[in-house]
């Protein structure tokens, strides 16, 4: 896998990961509760539930890859249309504030509770399997990834997943104030809508 082709899937992957969701909610409401404590765990179940479904993403549409190129091409501009949807969406949102309560908490905070449900959470989760199953071929030629490629993009995940959500884990511990502002959300709001277009536009150029 080329260096460029790496960096637009990190790039992209980023996004997906930073862009509000039921996952960074969920990172947000529980570090506003409880800080870092368990965090490690919690993040490694979001971590392992997007390896999961890269595994899926690549063992099932890499046989189709080489078949039906049209269908990509098709994917490849549905993919982009999705991230321009994100970010009219992602513009236009009403600032929502995290709370303690935004979402529901594992009873225990122990740390196999922590990972498992972080796990149910990205597996059930709409946002990740349409960043894998749909976005996933329009930035990686899944019918020219060898090994190699399969391990660059397994190390990227591990990578940005665990910086994207301990950024959020340390900036809602540490600056609480910032995420209980209505005019902090709409910029963060704004600014990753802005961002997600971008993203659209770079998956319609690469070729």
């Amino acid at each position: 896998m080329s260096l460029y082709g790496l960096w637009i899937f990190s790039a992209v992957y980023f996004l997906a990961v930073a862009t509000p969701g039921p996952g960074v909610a969920a990172i947000v409401a529980r570090s506003l509760a409880e800080g870092t404590r368990g965090a490690a765990a919690f993040i490694g179940g979001f971590l392992i539930g997007d390896l999961i479904w890269f595994v899926v993403a690549v063992t099932g549409l890499a046989a189709l890859a080489q078949q039906a190129h049209a269908v990509f091409v098709v994917v490849k501009y549905a993919g982009a249309a999705y991230l321009i949807y994100l970010a009219v969406r992602m513009w236009a949102a009403q600032p929502q504030l995290a709370s303690a309560d935004a979402v529901e908490l594992p009873a225990a905070e122990k740390s196999s509770r922590l990972f498992l449900g972080s796990l149910a959470l990205t597996l059930a989760n709409p946002k990740t399997m349409i960043f894998f199953l749909a976005l996933l071929p329009t930035v990686v030629r899944l019918e020219d990834l060898t090994v190699t490629g399969f391990v660059e993009i397994t190390a990227a995940i591990c990578v940005v997943l665990p910086l994207v959500l301990g950024g959020y884990t340390l900036l809602a511990t540490r600056a609480r104030k910032l995420f209980r502002s209505e005019r902090a959300v709409r910029r963060i709001n704004r600014t990753s809508g802005a961002a997600m277009a971008g993203a659209a536009v770079a998956v319609v150029v690469k070729s």
